[in-house]
Parts: structure tokens; C-alpha cells; sequence
């Protein structure tokens, strides 16, 4: 083989191995990003994925389109995953043989599986409903209250937790409005790498996602408003003030 021929090779040998490595390495990379995220929203490959519908407050048996969204999006975050979904209204829910994973979408307003999470394992956060009270739709854990200002300032909860007869986690998603919700997942979605960075552990949390100007942005406009793990997954041993 000639000198020129020979170099020829090395440099297609040499093109081909630096081509593997890059996609080797870019699939290492891939895989890792992969598995923070699903790490962070609970989920195991291969494992079983259960969304839980809320219903819409004004048509019992159906869903909003935000709700929608945010289902579409879980279930695509757990088909990302390697994780079979199965989707079953609030309503229709009963006791499950098989353990899976949870997404719980909507207030405990509208999700009865919601109310339940809340009383048994998130006793600081409260729900006001909507009425002509001055703390209408209110958000309140704590001794801080997240108010209800339809179209310009409005909030939702994300929390994360595993109920004592499990071994996976329960995410239950909900805000003041259905938009709200929609807008929490995607910021979450967007944002997990600092928020898991932010909290003190990724196995329980809860946060509250500010939605700023929802009539103009929709979904857009989101920020973390604050970990209010510590107060969230506290009894209230007494009523006390609350902070606007």
C-alpha cells in the first residue's frame, strides 16, 4: 500500500472513529438528560404511568382544553420515558391493583383524588372556592395566601410526594385556573434542571408557580413564586394570620 493510500485510510479510519465517539457521546449526553428529567417527574423506564383527570367546573364528564394540554403533556413526558400511560377520569377511579406512578391534574374542586392527596399528605395547603369573598380562589399554605386576580396574577401548585403504601410517586398538578395548570407543567417542564437544583430533594416538594397576565400570555408567562415545601406537608396546629 503507497504512502498516499495509506494516509488516505488513517484519515477515513480516523473521520469514522471521531464520527462514533461524537454520537456515542451525544447519546451518553442524550440519555442523561433523559434520565434527570424523568427522575425529576418520578418516572422509571418501563414502569406504569396513571394520569388522573379532573373534571370541568361547569360540564361534569368532560375536561377543559388547558386540562387537555397538560395531559398530553405528562403522558408525552411518559412516553419519553419508556413508560405505558393508561388515562382514567377522577370519577371512574377505583382502588388499583397495580402500582404505578401518578399524575393528579386539577384542584381538589374539581378532582376528588386531588382533596384526598391534599388531606392526607399536603395538610397546609388549602383551597378557597370561588365566591364573592375577598380571598375568592385563594391559595393559602401556611401562613401565606397566593390571591385569586382573574387574568393578571394567578398561581398553581406543583407538588410531589409518595404516599406511605407505594413505592412510586404522586405528582399532583392544579391552578387557580385551568391555564394556570398548563402554564405550571410547561415552566416545570422547561425549568426542571434548576428546580431540582432549588429544592431540597426531588422525591417531595411542592411549589407555587406564579402565572403573570394569563388574559395576554396564556400560558407563556410563569415563574416560581415559592417552596413552600415545609409548610405544605405540616398540619396546621392552630389557625394563624395570613400573609397576603
Amino acid at each position: 500500500m503507497s504512502s498516499a493510500l495509506l494516509n488516505i485510510v488513517i484519515g477515513l479510519v480516523t473521520s469514522v472513529l471521531s464520527g462514533t465517539a461524537v454520537l456515542l457521546w451525544r447519546r451518553a449526553a442524550t440519555s442523561r438528560l433523559l434520565h434527570r428529567k424523568a427522575a425529576f417527574f418520578g418516572l422509571r423506564p418501563g414502569s406504569p404511568c396513571l394520569i388522573v383527570m379532573n373534571n370541568h367546573w361547569q360540564l361534569p364528564g368532560s375536561a377543559s382544553h388547558d386540562d387537555v394540554h397538560v395531559m398530553l403533556e405528562l403522558a408525552a413526558l411518559a412516553h419519553e420515558a419508556g413508560c405505558p400511560v393508561t388515562v382514567i377520569p377522577a370519577d371512574d377511579l377505583r382502588e388499583r391493583a397495580e402500582d404505578s406512578v401518578e399524575f393528579c391534574i386539577g384542584g381538589p374542586l374539581s378532582n376528588p383524588r386531588t382533596a384526598a392527596h391534599l388531606a392526607a399528605y399536603l395538610p397546609g395547603v388549602k383551597q378557597r372556592p370561588i365566591s364573592a369573598r375577598s380571598d375568592s380562589g385563594a391559595i393559602i399554605v401556611g401562613g401565606q395566601k397566593f390571591s385569586f386576580k382573574r387574568g393578571r396574577q394567578e398561581y398553581a401548585v406543583i407538588a410531589k410526594f409518595t404516599q406511605t403504601h407505594s413505592r412510586y410517586p404522586v405528582m399532583v398538578i392544579y391552578g387557580q385556573r385551568a391555564i394556570d395548570s398548563r402554564a405550571a407543567i410547561n415552566f416545570v417542564k422547561h425549568n426542571y434542571k434548576a428546580l431540582s437544583k432549588a429544592v431540597e430533594s426531588v422525591n417531595k416538594f411542592c411549589l407555587i408557580i406564579a402565572v403573570t397576565s394569563s388574559d395576554t400570555y396564556g400560558s407563556q408567562a410563569a415563574e416560581l413564586a415559592a417552596d413552600v415545601t415545609s409548610a405544605a406537608f405540616t398540619a396546621s396546629k392552630r389557625p394563624s394570620a395570613v400573609a397576603s
